[in-house]
Formats: C-alpha cells, sequence, structure tokens
C-alpha cells in the first residue's frame, strides 16, 4: 500500500517524500488507519518491521491536524532503553520536519545536569511528544517536573524488553498519572502472558496486528558448534586466528557474560569492547563510535542493549548462548546481510541450550550446519534435539564419535 493511500497530513506526507519512503510495511499497513481512528492497538512484530512509523505517523498528523491542548504534553511513548529512545527520537526528527507547531523532546539517564534541566524546561513548557526511559520519567514525575493529565496518546514500545528488565511496575505507575480516556498502542516482539497481562490492564478493546515471524534473510550463512560451555572460548579464539576479525558482534545472555568475555578476547589480542547497562551514557556513545569507525572489530553485548544498535554492514554475529525465543535469534543474527549483502552467523550450542536451538530449527524448518569443534579442544557432547530420547550423535570432522563423551556426562537411566 501507498502512504498516500492513508489519512495522513500532507505535511507528514511531505516529510516520507524526502525520505524515499512510499510503501507502507505490513505493520504500517494495519497499525495506521485504526490509530487514525482512535483504537487502542496491540501489535506484535518483530525488530526491523517498521513498526516507528507505524505509530508515529499517525500520531503526528493527528497533532498537526489539530484540536489538542497548546503547550501541554500530548504524547508519551515509553522506550526500555536510551540507545532506542534515542531512534525514535531521530524518526520523530525526520517525519516531523515540516511540523512547526509539533515540539518533542527525549528524556533518558546517564546525562549530566544540564541535560536534566533541558529536559524539565522542555516538559514544563508542554512539548507535544515525550520519548522516555521508565526510570528516569518516573524520577520527573516524582519531582513534579512533568504533568501528564492531558496526555492523549501512550505509547508502549518493545514492551517484552521492558518488563524483561524489571519495569512493569513503573509502566503502571506511569499510567496511573495519564486521564481516563487516553489512545493506548502497544507493541511487542514475543506475546507471554505477562504482557498478556498488561495489555489486560492498559488496553481497551483493542485492535490486534500480529504479524507472522519472518525467517532470516537467505544472504545469512548459518552454522553451529555443538560444545561444552568450557570450549566456547577456546573456539571463538580459533575463529578469529583463522579468519581477521571485522565488524563482529557477540551477543551474551547476561552483562556479567559480557564484560568477562571482552576481557578474555582482549587478552587474547583481538580490539574488543563491551557493551552492557553499567557503562554511562558518554562511555556506550565513545563503545559505539569506536566501533563504528574500526577502532575496535568486536562488540560483545546483551539483547537488551543491543536493542539500540543500528549498523548495516556487520560482517558476523555470533551467539555465544543460545537465545530461548526464536525470536531473538531472528533480531540477532539479522544484524548481518542488510541491504542484499550477505553474512555470517554462528551459534555456540551448550548442552544445557540444546532444547533451545532445536527449537529454533524447527522455526527455521532446516538443520543449521553443525561446524566441527577443534580437535585440540577435545570430545564434545552429542546433539539431541530430543533431549528424553537417545539419538545417534554428531561427529566432528576430525571423526571421533561424541555419545561416549555424552554418556559420562548424562548417564543413561
Amino acid at each position: 500500500m501507498d502512504f498516500y493511500d492513508l489519512d495522513l497530513n500532507y505535511l507528514v506526507l511531505d516529510a516520507l517524500d524526502d525520505m524515499n519512503f512510499t510503501e507502507t510495511t505490513p505493520i504500517q499497513e494495519h497499525s495506521i488507519p485504526p490509530i487514525l481512528k482512535g483504537r487502542d492497538i496491540m501489535g506484535i512484530a518483530q525488530t526491523g518491521t517498521g513498526k516507528t512509523a507505524a505509530y508515529l505517523l499517525p500520531i503526528l498528523s493527528l497533532l498537526e491536524d489539530g484540536g489538542y491542548p497548546k503547550n501541554a504534553i500530548n504524547c508519551v511513548i515509553m522506550s526500555p532503553t536510551r540507545e532506542l529512545a534515542q531512534q525514535i527520537d531521530q524518526a520523530m526528527q525526520g517525519f516531523s520536519y515540516y511540523l512547526s507547531n509539533v515540539s518533542s523532546i527525549a528524556v533518558y539517564g546517564g546525562n549530566d545536569g544540564l541535560r536534566y534541566e533541558q529536559e524539565k524546561r522542555s516538559m514544563q513548557n508542554g512539548a507535544d511528544v515525550v520519548i522516555a526511559t521508565p526510570g528516569r520519567l518516573i524520577s520527573h514525575i516524582t519531582l513534579g517536573n512533568i504533568d501528564l493529565s492531558k496526555v492523549s496518546f501512550f505509547i508502549l514500545d518493545e514492551a517484552d524488553r521492558m518488563l524483561d528488565m524489571g519495569f512493569c511496575d513503573d509502566i503502571l505507575q506511569i499510567a496511573k498519572q495519564l486521564p481516563k480516556k487516553h489512545q493506548t498502542i502497544m507493541f511487542s516482539a514475543t506475546m507471554p502472558k505477562d504482557i498478556l497481562q498488561l495489555a489486560h490492564q492498559l488496553l481497551k478493546n483493542p485492535v490486534e496486528v500480529k504479524l507472522s515471524l519472518s525467517k532470516p534473510a537467505d544472504g545469512i550463512s548459518q552454522g553451529a558448534y555443538i560444545c561444552y560451555e568450557t570450549q566456547k572460548l577456546g573456539i571463538i579464539k580459533s575463529l578469529f586466528k583463522e579468519r581477521k576479525p571485522e565488524r563482529v558482534i557477540i551477543f551474551t545472555s547476561s552483562k556479567v557474560k559480557t564484560k568477562e568475555l571482552a576481557i578474555n578476547i582482549i587478552r587474547a589480542g583481538f580490539k574488543a569492547k563491551a557493551m552492557h547497562s553499567d557503562l554511562e551514557q558518554s562511555e556506550r556513545d565513545d563503545v559505539m563510535y569506536q566501533f563504528r569507525s574500526g577502532k575496535i572489530d568486536i562488540l560483545v553485548a546483551t539483547d537488551i542493549v543491543a536493542r539500540g544498535i543500528d549498523i548495516d554492514d556487520i560482517q558476523l554475529v555470533i551467539n555465544y548462548d543460545v537465545p530461548h525465543d526464536k525470536e531473538d535469534y531472528v533480531h540477532r543474527i539479522g544484524r548481518t546481510a542488510r541491504a542484499g549483502k550477505n553474512g555470517r552467523s554462528i551459534t555456540l550450542v551448550s548442552e544445557k541450550d540444546q532444547q533451545y536451538f532445536a527449537r529454533i530449527e524447527r522455526f527455521l524448518e532446516k538443520d543449521v550446519e553443525k561446524l566441527p569443534v577443534p580437535e585440540s579442544l577435545g570430545e564434545t557432547p552429542i546433539y539431541n534435539k530430543e533431549r528424553k530420547t537417545k539419538k545417534k550423535g554428531y561427529s566432528g570432522k576430525n571423526g571421533k564419535s561424541r555419545e561416549k563423551a555424552y554418556k559420562k556426562k548424562k548417564p543413561s537411566k
């Protein structure tokens, strides 16, 4: 569908023309019309489907059309991380380029006192759109810096990540500050029980927009190592010795593991940095600058922080830990092979993660190529898609059976 087929304000359409946006994505096609009609939305869509524009475009159109309070906050957009808040703010600047009557402010932690005062002034003067992380917004609410009594639009972007980060109570506390009559729009990549519960509390008769999860791009070469947890670092060192690392992202399951892995990779003689939530915003910006400019070759990060990483020319993605959701797997490896290019992804599958990787393979409807672990690292476990049954195990290029090693680790009953 063409954007001109939607009832968007002509100034918003002019901005889209300048940005060479012509055709809507499916999430935009199905979300924009009901938002324009004032309906609540529950959208299930993975990152990269155009959901930011799916809610920004209709809201900007409605604000520009008028009928909303002047010098008041009319829209609050919640983001799980500073990085995503910055991305939304950048999209906002582009889409609202010709809208002289619509103002916005991004509100997030990790900044100095001057930035805090700027946020405070903008909100007290009535910025139309406030893009905020939950913790920072709660801080402003507690200090009386913001009036949410006239808000017409409440948006939760990546709601599942906000709940993963423990922001559920903050979100509910913020929602209590809103007027009874307002429109709520919620987007999430997954739909676990806690998201359903939150949606039930916040949404009124919502329109559900659910997109099926797309498969990874054909240009991504996927591989996996079946290994013990203690062999993972050795595999990575071997990979980087065979081929010099360049534009590599390694995803881990925790910030503790992120820090430890980055240190070990640096000790091995490679240029790496860790990206985790303990870093100040200026430190995160510096890490991203070094990675983008090529001063470091390897970025080690968790999923939560990595949501703000928007780089097109990633050569290799390594899953140091298997993601437990297929959506996260697709999102992670989708960092490579963008814009029609080719890329590689490698997943290190330990015994405890075999069930999760088997679930990913079922979603992919194919077996990911199992790569041989270097012989110097010793025996490896067999790969059982169904852990309750005994199946013939994978044996690597070196031809050694893994079944004996597996039985030592997991004795048969």
